[in-house]
């Protein structure tokens, strides 16, 4: 069992505060407020902490799962996308888009494409994120 940990701080109010998370191998703090979260404000936020683990995670599965049936990947390069809504007052991630593109010598298209749909349902963390409508755009690069 591997434990891994993060952190952050919250000084004030909602609207008026301001905070850091801090990833402990990182050499710099992500600095947030409510500008960054909801608007288009400057600084970080908890959903792209949230896309950049889903990325890794899945560009893990993917490489592991096509190398495990014999497709070396050189490369796996993927985005996520989070979509936060507010409803009732109350915000949720409601989608992630998770955009990858992938270098597989002498691979098809279509089987990639299968390779990612299983990826995007059977990495860690989209089974952390359940709850949410995770779609996978895939690009097979030649």
């Amino acid at each position: 069992m591997a434990t891994h940990k993060a952190s952050a701080m919250w000084t004030g109010t909602l609207k008026e505060g301001k905070g850091a998370m801090n990833l402990p191998n990182s050499e710099c703090d992500h600095p947030f407020n409510a500008c960054s979260r909801f608007e288009t404000g400057e600084g970080s936020n908890p959903e792209e902490m949230i896309g950049a683990a889903h990325a890794g995670c899945f560009s893990m599965a993917l490489s592991h799962a096509l190398a495990e049936a014999g497709h070396d990947p050189k490369r796996i390069d993927t985005k996520a996308a989070v979509e936060l809504e507010t409803s009732g007052g109350s915000p949720k991630i409601t989608s992630i888009k998770l955009t990858t593109e992938g270098e597989v010598p002498g691979m098809e298209a279509d089987e990639f494409n299968k390779f990612a749909e299983n990826a995007r349902d059977n990495c860690t963390v989209s089974k952390a994120l359940e709850g949410v409508n995770i779609s996978v755009d895939a690009t097979l690069k030649s």
